[in-house]
C-alpha cells in the first residue's frame, strides 16, 4: 500500500501505516503495543473486563521495556463501565502519556451519555476515540467531542453490539459524522484495508489478525485455536460471560470460536447461570488453559491467521 493512502488523521499521530491494533483485553499488552507502533501502526494496550491499575502498570512497564527510547505513539483502550467501577484506571491511563485513549461500550443512546471523559483526555493532549455500532451512536459521540469514531461491524471478534455488516455501517457512519472514521470488523489483509480506505475510513482498526502474534499476551493454546479456526467457527454469544459471571452488559455479547461447551449452552444462558456445577467445570478448564472447552475471541477474519507471526509481519501484510 502506498504511503500516499495515509490519512491526515494517521499522519497527525505519527503513523506510517493506517493500522491501529485494537485494544483487546488479555491480548493487547505493552509488548504488542510497542511492536505495532515500531512497525508504523498504532499499538494499544487494552484493559477489558479484568482491567485494573496493577494490570495497566504491568503493561506500561512492558511497553517501556520493549520500546526503549523510541518514543513511538501508543494508545490505551478502556471500557466505560470499567472506569465507572474503578476511576483510578482512567487517571493512570492519562498519566501514561498516550497519544490516543479509546473508551468503548458506553451509553451513546442518550445525548451526552458517558461523555465526561472526553475533556479529560483532551486535557492531556490525547485523542479521544470510541466505538459505534450505528450511525446515530456515532453522531452522538461526534457531537459530544470525540476526535474519531470506530465503526465496528458485526463481523468483529470479542465484545460488541453486533448489528450491521461493516460495509453497510462504514458507509452510514462516514455520511453521518464530520470526524475521522476508523473501520473494524474482519480486516485481515491488505485488500481489506484498501477496501475500507476506499470507502472513506481514515484507518483500519484490526484485532484478530494481531491476536496470535508472538508479542501478544495470548496463551499458546489460544494461539493454536486461532490458527485452526475459520470464520464459520465463530458465534456471537454470552456463554463465556455467564459461565464466569463476568460483568459485561447483555447488549455486548462476544464473537468467539465455538467449542462443545459453547454449543451446549448457547441460547441457554439462563440455565447456565443456574447451573453451578457447569460453571465450576468451565472455570476449572479456564484455570487449566483447556481450549478444547474454553472459547477464544475471534472475528470472522480468523481464517487469515495461519501461523504465529511477529507484529511487524502482520503490519507489513496489511499495508
Amino acid at each position: 500500500m502506498s504511503d500516499r493512502r495515509l490519512s491526515d488523521w494517521a499522519g497527525a499521530l505519527g503513523l506510517t501505516s493506517p493500522i491501529v491494533c485494537a485494544p483487546m483485553g488479555g491480548v493487547a499488552g505493552g509488548r504488542l503495543a510497542a511492536a505495532v507502533s515500531s512497525a508504523g501502526g498504532l499499538g494499544m494496550i487494552g484493559m477489558g473486563s479484568a482491567g485494573s491499575v496493577p494490570a495497566l502498570e504491568r503493561e506500561l512497564r512492558a511497553l517501556d521495556a520493549a520500546a526503549g527510547s523510541g518514543g513511538a505513539p501508543f494508545g490505551i483502550g478502556l471500557v466505560a463501565w470499567g472506569i465507572a467501577r474503578d476511576p483510578e484506571l482512567l487517571d493512570r491511563a492519562l498519566a501514561a502519556g498516550p497519544s490516543l485513549v479509546s473508551l468503548s461500550f458506553g451509553d451513546w443512546e442518550t445525548p451526552g451519555g458517558d461523555a465526561g471523559w472526553i475533556e479529560r483526555v483532551h486535557a492531556v493532549g490525547a485523542q479521544a476515540v470510541t466505538q459505534a455500532a450505528t450511525a446515530d451512536e456515532a453522531k452522538r459521540a461526534a457531537d459530544a467531542g470525540v476526535d474519531a469514531v470506530v465503526a465496528r461491524g458485526r463481523e468483529g471478534g470479542g465484545h460488541g453490539d453486533h448489528r450491521e455488516p461493516l460495509h453497510v455501517l462504514l458507509a452510514e457512519v462516514v455520511r453521518a459524522v464530520d470526524v475521522p472514521v476508523l473501520a473494524a470488523g474482519a480486516i485481515g489483509s491488505a485488500r481489506d484495508v484498501e477496501r475500507v480506505l476506499d470507502a472513506g475510513a481514515a484507518a483500519a482498526w484490526v484485532g484478530t489478525a494481531f491476536a496470535a502474534c508472538e508479542e501478544a499476551l495470548t496463551p499458546p493454546g489460544a494461539r493454536e485455536a486461532l490458527i485452526r479456526g475459520s470464520g464459520a467457527d465463530t458465534v456471537v454469544t454470552r456463554v463465556y460471560d455467564v459461565a464466569l459471571e463476568r460483568p459485561w452488559p447483555r447488549r455486548f455479547p462476544e464473537r468467539l470460536l465455538r467449542t462443545p461447551f459453547v454449543d451446549r449452552w448457547h441460547g441457554r444462558e439462563d440455565a447456565l447461570a443456574n447451573d453451578a456445577a457447569a460453571r465450576a467445570a468451565f472455570a476449572a478448564a479456564v484455570d487449566a488453559g483447556d481450549y478444547s472447552i474454553v472459547p477464544v475471541d475471534a472475528g470472522e477474519g480468523v481464517g487469515g491467521v495461519t501461523r504465529v507471526r511477529s507484529a511487524a509481519e502482520v503490519v507489513a501484510l496489511l499495508r
